[in-house]
């Protein structure tokens, strides 16, 4: 895992925007720089101490906005929190805030990684439901009877007044088990168009909180002509090189 995106929601709007990109270079350090979605809502200031849009930070370390986003391993519950990922002690930071997210209650703020399809064009992607919390008493229950390698469903949601590109998921059982995340919904939608998902449970966590009930994992074919975070909002601001 190399590069990360930080998306942003808006208050008002409850849009998702992808405000930032985080990347490892090749000697371990990292550098992190705004994308155009940064300025793409008047609500939008900055993250951090980061406080200029069109610069270029770098760092020997994980920035504070990144790290605190990690569940220390001196809490009790560290263990738990690796196995609702399926990482392993001593999985990569990056890895690990991939899979979970990065989501706080304090901001509203969440990490996704940069899709890279692999030699054959097959693009491997892990994701936690989400909106489970606003699911009905029955559609929770059937969250830890799912099994790993049980296949779901994306459905697009075409009648969602708040997100046009809205994606259902559903199990074999066509009962709804949560939504696939905001920012991944338009990639989504346009591979949807040209060719098919193979969605599975990877975890269904019973003792987890809400946002880590149910890890998917998704493979794909990258359909000709169809491209990953190339919308406006991917697109680096950065100008010369400043240290954080």
């Amino acid at each position: 895992m190399k590069t990360l995106f930080i998306a942003w929601q808006d208050p008002k709007t409850r849009r998702w925007l992808t405000v930032g990109r985080l990347d490892r270079d090749t000697n371990g350090g990292y550098c992190f720089r705004y994308t155009q979605g940064a300025e793409m809502s008047p609500r939008f200031s900055y993250l951090g101490r980061m406080i200029d849009k069109r610069r270029t930070y770098y760092s020997n370390a994980l920035f504070p906005l990144f790290s605190n986003r990690l569940l220390t391993q001196k809490r009790p519950e560290y263990p738990a929190y690796l196995s609702w990922m399926g990482v392993a002690d001593g999985a990569d930071p990056l890895e690990i805030l991939a899979r979970s997210g990065g989501r706080r209650g304090t901001d509203k703020l969440s990490v996704y990684p940069m899709l890279q399809p692999d030699a054959r064009g097959w693009v491997t992607l892990y994701f936690f439901a989400h909106g489970v919390r606003y699911l009905s008493e029955d559609e929770q229950i059937a969250i830890p009877r799912l099994c790993h390698g049980e296949r779901l469903e994306l459905r697009p949601e075409d009648d969602n007044r708040e997100d046009r590109y809205a994606l259902r998921l559903a199990s074999e059982q066509a009962i709804r088990v949560g939504y696939c995340p905001r920012y991944l919904n338009k990639d989504l939608h346009c591979v949807l168009q040209q060719t098919s998902v193979d969605l599975t449970v990877e975890k269904a966590n019973d003792d987890a909180p809400m946002q880590f009930r149910l890890l998917c994992k998704a493979v794909f074919r990258l359909p000709a002509g169809c491209t990953l975070h190339e919308s406006d909002e991917h697109q680096l601001i950065a100008e010369p090189a400043m240290a954080a």
